[in-house]
Formats: C-alpha cells, structure tokens, sequence
C-alpha cells in the first residue's frame, strides 16, 4: 500500500501550528420558499470552468465551424473514461446518476490535483487537491468544497490523498487511481455520489494559466515560498524541500532568500499564482485549510478569467487551452454521455456565483491519540454539509451555517 503524504512536522508526529476556533455564528433557519422555474442565463461553464479544465468554455458563442474545430481538437486530446470508474461497489452496482447525454436534477463532480514532479515515479502520483463541486437540482447554484487531504481513509491509518496512488498500479494508470480515490471519498462523505470527475497535475494548472496569460488573485499576508526563491534575483523552482525549516536552511546555505508573496490584489503568472495556493506554512498558522483557501480562490480566479469575452471569441487561445489541459487531464462521464454532448448540455445551464464551502469552518480538527497526531478528522458541522450536498440542501445548510463560507476573493 503507498504511505500518503505527509508534512515532515506530521511525520515526526507532532500536532501541526492551529489558529484559534471561531464561534458557531449559526443564523435562524431558512423558510421554505416555493421551488424556482429553472432560469436562462449566463452560462454555468463560466463558474465551473476550471472542473472541468477547458472543456466547459470552448463552445459560447462561437460559430459552427470553431465548435467543430474545437470538439474535435477535444475529442482527440482529452483523456474520457465512463463513469464506471467513479463507482463504489460497496454502496451500488450502477454508475451514479444520468445515463444519457445531459444531466438530469441535481449532480456532483470530483475534481483531483495530482502532485506530481519532473522525474518522480509515475505509480508515486497523491491527490494532494480535493474538491468536489455540487450543482443543484435547477442547476442556478453550485458549491465547491474542499476534502482535507490528511483525513484518514475509512477503516485506515492511511491519508485520503494516498486513495488515489493506491489505484494506480505498476503502470501509474490515472483510471485505476480515479476509481479506488472516487471509492474512499464516497465513503468518507457519507456515501456521496460523483455523476462525472476530471484529474489534472499541477503542471496542467500552470500551463492551462499560462494560455490565458494571468489571473486575478489576491495575497491576504506577507508570505514566504517553501519552493520558488530568488537566484540572481529571479524567482526559481528549487525541488526536493520538505517544509519550512528545510527552505530556511536552503535560503542560509545558498544564500538565495525564499520568494516572498506581498499582501495585496494583482495579476499573478501561472508560477506564482499556483505557488501561493500550494503554500501550507502560512502566517496565520492554518496550514492546510488555508491551502485550501488558496486553492478555491485560484479556481474561482481561472474560471473567471476563462469566462472572460476575449477568451471565448479567440479560437488560437482556445486550442491552447485544449492543448494544455489534453497533456495533463483525465475525464470521466457518465455513461452515454460523450465529450461534445458534455459541452453542450453544460453551456445552456443558468448561471449563479460559486459558492466556496470550508471543512471544520477552516480550523483543525486533528485527531490526537497518545499524545502523537493520527491526521485530521471531520466535524459535525462538515459531516452534516456533505449530507446537505448529497440531498441537494447545500442552499438552506449555507444559510444556517455561515461560518463554512468561504469568502475569498
């Protein structure tokens, strides 16, 4: 079985930096309101583009002869595999949800960041990104949540993000990791359902936004890199460091400082953006749940960017979008349901702002035993929100619970 991934502070067993628990700050119920006639608007893709890498945002408003050039530059550069991967046969023999070629009520898809590095093992890949995005019955809202990676999978002392490495076999095949990582998260929510699912590494991330050139992202403190440090005074990867003490003594050793991200709201390149929503030492001392932050405000900032007119009408960046994301991404769909018949059902779908969902409101839930940290567990409230999700009551939950909004820019 392949060991998770851990912090070094983690290893040694140590409890990791906390910040303090807010309060509860639950508000009064929502009333029941009479069910909405399903709307016409701006497209959903433009909120969910990054989900689904650049598939959702090829097709508005484009003329007939760019949708075809565009599908079949998709069909011949996307990694598809059937939904079959994204079953747990523990739970059900059948694929969750609509077979046919649209999405019927409300759906689920399961989003995996793959941390994978030049050089390393191909059967050594971790699902160190969970989000799993939730879209309502009227498809006018949808929810993106985040699994915190050090979770323990269900009946195991292993972390939720090895799931997806022990499904990869002796050939690294991402498939077998979608299905047994799909499998663990399903249990670990409750049972939860995924309708579809899209993989990508993080060398997709930055590439896919290196092809819309910047995106927005705000810096909430000061905050140093563990991986880019300034050599001759230009940024620079420098692989193979752990943690924060190991960066300090590189920084020391080589005499080149740790590249600081400045607070403040700018237009960040691909390499810095997805830097700063990797970093996990951070000066409020949240670790991994603000990782968690950083990397919901890093999707919502691409999709925002890839629903921007001038992306939508250029079909050279277009095809770079495709190109990108086909080298690093897998899809799964729901049986019966292809590629182009995927584009076009998601165009028509009304459009709502996405809405970020935290677990254990953001703060540590670690889970002690003898005095040495076993991981991360799950709070009620984060119990009660993945139930929410898989009855479609994420709106009513959010009203109730305004601690687990995440209100990122």
């Amino acid at each position: 079985m392949a060991t998770s991934t851990l912090d070094r502070d983690e290893q040694r067993g140590q409890v990791p930096r906390q910040r303090p628990r807010r309060g509860d700050g639950a508000g009064p119920p929502a009333t029941k309101t009479k069910k909405r006639k399903k709307k016409r608007g701006a497209p959903l893709s433009a909120k969910l583009a990054i989900t689904f890498g650049a598939l959702l945002m090829m097709i508005s408003g484009a003329a007939l002869l760019g949708v075809k050039t565009v599908v079949g530059n998709i069909e011949g550069n996307i990694q598809v595999t059937g939904s079959d991967e994204l079953v747990d046969p523990e739970a059900s023999a059948e694929p969750a949800g609509p077979a046919g070629k649209e999405f019927e009520g409300a759906f689920n898809i399961l989003l995996l960041g793959i941390d994978t590095r030049a050089g390393q093992d191909a059967t050594n890949a971790r699902s160190d990104t969970i989000l799993i995005l939730h879209v309502s019955a009227n498809h006018d809202q949808a929810y993106l949540m985040s699994v915190p990676r050090d979770v323990n999978i269900p009946g195991s002392q292993q972390r939720i993000n090895g799931a997806f490495t022990n499904g990869l076999g002796s050939k690294g095949d991402w498939r077998g990791g979608l299905k047994s990582a799909a499998s663990a998260i399903s249990k670990l929510t409750g049972g939860m359902k995924f309708q579809a699912a899209a993989v990508i590494d993080f060398g997709g991330f930055k590439t896919f936004i290196d092809a819309l050139g910047t995106i927005p992202m705000c810096v909430e403190a000061p905050t140093k890199s563990i991986h880019h440090f300034l050599v001759k005074g230009k940024a620079k990867y420098i692989g193979g460091i752990a943690d924060e003490h190991e960066a300090d003594n590189y920084a020391r050793r080589s005499g080149n400082p740790r590249y600081l991200h400045k607070k403040g709201c700018r237009e960040m390149e691909g390499w810095e953006a997805l830097d700063y929503a990797r970093q996990r030492y951070l000066p409020d001392g949240s670790g991994d749940y603000g990782r968690q932050r950083h990397q919901q405000q890093l999707i919502k900032a691409m999709a925002k960017k890839a629903g921007s007119a001038g992306v939508l009408t250029d079909f050279g960046k277009v095809n770079q979008l495709i190109s990108a994301v086909g080298k690093s991404m897998l899809l799964s769909l729901p049986k019966g349901m292809g590629v182009t018949d995927f584009l076009f059902t998601m165009k028509d779908m009304a459009g709502a702002d996405l809405v970020l969902l935290k677990t254990n409101s953001g703060t540590y839930k670690s889970v002690i035993v003898g005095g040495q940290y076993q991981g991360e567990g799950l709070d009620e409230t984060t119990k009660a929100m993945f139930r929410a999700a898989k009855n479609d009551k994420l709106g009513n939950f959010s009203l109730i619970h305004p601690e687990v909004v995440n209100n990122e820019k």
